[in-house]
């Protein structure tokens, strides 16, 4: 059984927010709630970087271990999501969550605030109905056979999502071409630096790249 994941390339992140925007649209959530956003580190620096972030669907997922209500559970393809009907809005996944996914639709005081969201991975939630099921957890395009609006709608391809397998050989072949000076994304100014450094050989670095590719 596959396990999904997200993994957002910082080389390739250019902040348009096209992620954040094709969230939005995909799953009509309400006003104050951003389950996916954009964070910019070192903001017009040289070594700029930014990145994509959103739940990331943990193997051992801290918000499940401290929710007193159980609302939280994992599908079989590894994806985390929460049963609204069971949330009481305490806040606890929210102070547990390193990524600071969990949102909350009010800024009233813990259990005042509603029900928690946050990202589905687009896999919906449970319902009786899809229409209840669009309402709370917006859109289920995993049952489409389709991967989450996000990904889809990166224009850089960032934002990968699917098989965590997968995204991590598209990965590793990145880090291999970026290991030479004519390979994709290689006028990175932090990787020129780097390589000027090293009086131009990044030799070491590719045999790395090489031997993670090969190993799988």
């Amino acid at each position: 059984m596959a396990q999904m994941k997200f993994m957002c390339d910082a080389e390739r992140c250019i902040e348009c927010n096209g992620c954040v925007t094709a969230c939005k649209n995909a799953n009509d959530v309400e006003w104050g709630i951003q389950r996916r956003r954009v964070v910019t580190l070192d903001d017009g620096m040289p070594e700029e970087v930014s990145i994509s972030v959103a739940c990331m669907h943990c193997d051992d997922a801290p918000c499940m271990a401290v929710c007193p209500t159980d609302c939280f559970y994992k599908t079989d393809d590894g994806i985390v999501l929460h049963d609204k009907d069971l949330c009481i809005g305490c806040g606890y996944c929210l102070y547990a969550c390193p990524f600071g996914a969990p949102q909350f639709p009010k800024q009233n005081a813990f259990g005042e605030r509603g029900k928690m969201d946050k990202c589905t991975f687009c896999a919906g939630g449970p319902a009786e109905t899809q229409e209840e099921e669009y309402q709370k957890y917006g859109a289920n395009r995993i049952a489409e056979g389709k991967l989450p609006l996000c990904a889809e709608m990166c224009s850089t391809k960032a934002l990968l999502a699917g098989d965590a397998q997968e995204v991590a050989d598209i990965f590793r072949q990145r880090v291999v071409r970026r290991g030479h000076r004519d390979g994709g994304w290689s006028d990175n100014q932090r990787r020129e630096r780097t390589r000027a450094g090293q009086g131009d050989d990044l030799s070491a670095a590719d045999s790395l790249a090489y031997d993670a590719a090969r190993q799988g």
